[in-house]
């Protein structure tokens, strides 16, 4: 049987970017890139938990890992190393941050295409009512929407949700 997919978003999940600015979350360091997209006059301040890349590498047994993220192919040069994690397959989103349909945030619609009806776990800071809906209604395979709190980051019980979410497959 093929593995479900777990498409990991980089901002939010990965890095709570969202975080008190004079306060870098415990377990994180904190790391300065400048990825191609980046247009800032200093690097980005990237905040990552090398914990994570453990977790996602456990989660690998049962998952297939994607980066679904606007880092596109540069998670592997930016995000991956620091989290030792291998080089992984990505969504090459044929457009960013565009128009979507009914609601939904612009990366289901892609998230849907990418799966090609194949059972995935999706984590994001973005995630809405709206996308569970629009996948129910599109996707006939089963389907995890986790949305992660972008102040927060990837926790202990958001690891357990998708290894628990994989095994009950």
């Amino acid at each position: 049987m093929t593995k479900p997919l777990l498409l990991i978003d980089v901002d939010g999940p990965l890095n709570p970017y969202a975080a008190q600015r004079e306060r870098r979350p415990e377990g994180y360091a904190t790391h300065r890139m400048s990825p191609t997209a980046w247009t800032g006059a200093k690097p980005l301040r990237v905040w990552l938990d090398p914990d994570h890349g453990d977790e996602l590498i456990a989660l690998a047994e049962a998952y297939e890992l994607v980066w679904a993220t606007t880092w596109k192919g540069e998670a592997n040069e930016w995000i991956g190393p620091r989290l030792g994690l291998p080089e992984l397959p990505f969504i090459d989103w044929p457009t960013m941050h565009g128009a979507a349909p009914r609601g939904t945030f612009w990366k289901t619609q892609y998230i849907l295409e990418y799966a090609e009806g194949r059972p995935f776990a999706w984590v994001d800071d973005d995630i809405t009512p709206y996308d569970h809906e629009y996948v129910e209604q599109k996707h006939l395979a089963a389907a995890l929407l986790l949305r992660v709190d972008e102040r927060i980051g990837l926790t202990r019980p958001d690891f357990d949700a998708l290894a628990e979410w994989a095994a009950a497959l």
